[in-house]
Parts: C-alpha cells; sequence; structure tokens
C-alpha cells in the first residue's frame, strides 16, 4: 500500500510539473510577423547607415493585399499589384538602422527567410567588417544567405519588379543558386575576411536595363564578375571572363561555363561546355623564393562546330585541347595578374603556404600583401575533349588535307 501511495504522490506531481508546458504563452502567430525577403545596406549622408528591406506582402484568396500600405519593390503576381514593398531606416550602426526600421511596420521583422543581402557600392569602398560581424551576432541572420556587392545603391535594387519572379531578391536568389558565377554566402564572407589573406569578393550586381516597351521598374538584376576586397574595403573589380580564371583557381568553376575558340587556320568558331574541373594549388619555398604552381585538369564537352574541321579526327581534337589549355591558361593568368596589381590575395594563397610552411608564413603574414606582389604564379593546364561528336562538320566529301588543316 505504501508503494501505491508513493507510485500516485509521484504520478501527481509529474502531470502538475508538465502542467506549464503545454501552454502557448509566448507563441508568435504568423500574422503578426513581416517576412523579410531581402536588405540592402547603403551608406548614407552624414556616415550613417541606411538599412532597406524588402517585405513578402501576403494575400487574401481574392488577391487583396493582407497587410496594408504601398511602397516600391516587387513583382506582379495574381493579384495585379506589387507582392512586396520596400522600406527603410537610418541609424549610426546598422543595429540602429534596424531598430529604426521597425518603428515603420506594425508587424515584427522576421529575418529568417532573409536569402539576399546587397552592400552598396559607396558603403563597401569604406568597409563592411562592422557589418559582417552584425550579421554573423544576430540570431535570426541565416549564415547561408547569398551576399552581393551593387554598383551604385544597393536599395535601387530591391525597388524592381521583375517580369519572371516575384522580387528581384527572389532573382538574386535563384541565381546564386544556379552557380552562375561566383557564391559567396554570409558564413564563407566572414571567413574569407578573417583569413590569412583578408581578402574577399562579392558577386558583382548591375541592373540588366527593361526591354523595349517595358516600364522603367520592370528590369532584373543580374551578376557580372565580382567586386574585390582588400580587408574588407572595396578596391575594384573582374568582369565575368577574369571571374571564371578566379574560379578555375579556387576550384569553384561553375557549371554552366562555355569556352569558344577560334581554331587555328580556319574560320568560324568551336564551343565547349565544361564537364568536370579539377585544381590543385601548389606552394613552394626554395631558396627564399616563393612560388604557386596552379594545376588544372578539365574534361570538355564540344556543343557546337561551326567550323569545316573534322572533329572526330586525332590530329584536329589535339589541336583543340592545345588552344583550350592556352585559353584556360590566359584566363587564370589575367586573373591573377590584376589580382596582384589590387593587392588583393582572393585565391587564398595565404592559407597555402600556411598549412604547408608554417614557420615561414610567420615571418611574412605581417606584409603578406608585399610578398602576393612579388609571388612567381606557374599556371599548369590539362584539357580532355571527351565528347566531341559526330552529327556534323564531318568532313564527309570534302579534301583530307582540308578537313584535318588545326
Amino acid at each position: 500500500m505504501a508503494g501505491q501511495g508513493f507510485r500516485y504522490v509521484l504520478l501527481c506531481f509529474v502531470a502538475a510539473a508538465s502542467l506549464p508546458l503545454a501552454g502557448c504563452w509566448n507563441r508568435t502567430e504568423v500574422n503578426d510577423l513581416a517576412l523579410v525577403t531581402g536588405a540592402a545596406i547603403d551608406l548614407a549622408e552624414g556616415k550613417m547607415i541606411e538599412l532597406s528591406v524588402q517585405v513578402f506582402i501576403p494575400r487574401t484568396g481574392g488577391g487583396q493585399q493582407a497587410m496594408g500600405g504601398g511602397g516600391g519593390g516587387g513583382g506582379g503576381g495574381a493579384g495585379g499589384g506589387a507582392q512586396t514593398l520596400v522600406r527603410s531606416g537610418r541609424g549610426a550602426t546598422i543595429a540602429e538602422a534596424m531598430s529604426k526600421l521597425q518603428e515603420k511596420f506594425p508587424r515584427k521583422l522576421f529575418w529568417g527567410h532573409t536569402d539576399v543581402f546587397i552592400i552598396g557600392e559607396s558603403l563597401a569602398k569604406q568597409g563592411i567588417r562592422d557589418q559582417v560581424d552584425f550579421l554573423m551576432r544576430f540570431p535570426q541572420t541565416r549564415e547561408r544567405a547569398a551576399m552581393f556587392v551593387s554598383e551604385g545603391e544597393a536599395k535601387k535594387t530591391l525597388g524592381f519588379h521583375p517580369p519572371l519572379e516575384r522580387s528581384s531578391a527572389e532573382v538574386l536568389r535563384e541565381m546564386s543558386k544556379s552557380r552562375l558565377s561566383m557564391d559567396v554566402d554570409l558564413k564563407k564572407l566572414a571567413q574569407m575576411l578573417s583569413g590569412g589573406a583578408g581578402a574577399a569578393a562579392l558577386p558583382w550586381v548591375e541592373m540588366l536595363p527593361p526591354e523595349k516597351g517595358q516600364m522603367t521598374k520592370q528590369s532584373i538584376p543580374y551578376v557580372y564578375g565580382v567586386g574585390v576586397f582588400k580587408k574588407d574595403r572595396l578596391v575594384g573589380q573582374l568582369d565575368d571572363i577574369m571571374t571564371r580564371g578566379v574560379l578555375w583557381v579556387r576550384d569553384e568553376i561553375v557549371k554552366e561555363t562555355v569556352i569558344t575558340i577560334t581554331p587555328q587556320g580556319t574560320e568560324g568558331y568551336v564551343s565547349f561546355n565544361l564537364e568536370s574541373s579539377t585544381t590543385n594549388v601548389v606552394p613552394e619555398i626554395r631558396d627564399n623564393k616563393w612560388s604557386v604552381t596552379i594545376n588544372i585538369e578539365t574534361n570538355e564537352n564540344l556543343i557546337q562546330n561551326a567550323t569545316r574541321l573534322d572533329v572526330m579526327s586525332m590530329k584536329v581534337n589535339d589541336s583543340l585541347e592545345r588552344q583550350l589549355e592556352e585559353e584556360i591558361r590566359h584566363r587564370v593568368e589575367e586573373a591573377c595578374s590584376h589580382a596582384k596589381e589590387m593587392g588583393t590575395d582572393i585565391f587564398d594563397f595565404a592559407d597555402d603556404f600556411h598549412r604547408k610552411y608554417p614557420k615561414q608564413w610567420n615571418s611574412v603574414k605581417a606584409h603578406w600583401e608585399d610578398k602576393f606582389a612579388s609571388l612567381e604564379i606557374n599556371v599548369a593546364t590539362r584539357v580532355k575533349i571527351r565528347r566531341p561528336g559526330s552529327t556534323t562538320s564531318t568532313g564527309a566529301n570534302r579534301p583530307q588535307d582540308e578537313v584535318e588543316k588545326p
């Protein structure tokens, strides 16, 4: 009986203790939140920080806005109006700007769905370390949010009405996912800035002009090359061609890379699509001379032959492979040359030396920029054409010497 009484008391205690767990006293309803889809950070007058957000406008079944207020931004939807609105707040810091911004919304701003952060050109030139530090500390920020730097004011990017997607932030998010250019998220940016090289690169955003007959706001942002950061300040830009060179060195080459060459001794073009690529960076210190060797191996598919060459010929195939190797080598060397001119090791050679030569690295880490400027860089490329194809321009009914001329 005593044992049964003890079990009864214990059961009552457990039941009483679990009662507070069944409540929802601190719940947050979705209807009380304003979902931020994208954010832009700019430098305003008086060295103030301007934080702009693109907020999704939920709609009822009839297509009416559930959140009041107009404002710019967003693409058209089934209801015929904008699906997002843009609001801005200013402060001495980004944290204060966020507080000021909250005052302009009847709902609590929710940052858990923010997939895109865009940094304005003026702010990027002044320095972004404080902004990155805040975003890494802020508990709602997603470390996988895509990071961009824009030409001019970043806020303008949020205010366009892309004809295909619901918002300009969604356009940039899809571009980041498609890996058509350099893909940098918040965590990766923070690692770049804290690395031994102290250099970083972000996708460079420009606005594509609207088509003839479309409204001015019916435009979309697009990525063209990268913005290059020395320490945390924007110091220059690399175009698409040189950006591909950077990606080859970093072993981050995009899947949709197409290389077009003009074969020697003939007219027309041949285009190749990258199937796979592997890069190996080998640092070396010999007789106090610092150098790196970049070994690049790629497999290419021939996707268009607009020449009279017989691409099934081994002689022609070998010649095309050599020309592809030279083209890739040229792109990498050009990217390295421009990076040296800007004094930014965006390839992260510093960490390669740090891992292999820790003692020697300690003697130069304080002035790595000078060492990087004098670094000898050797590029070795090896290309294999896996699928030359044989559906067109096979050389039928043409003289053999003309067909196989490389």
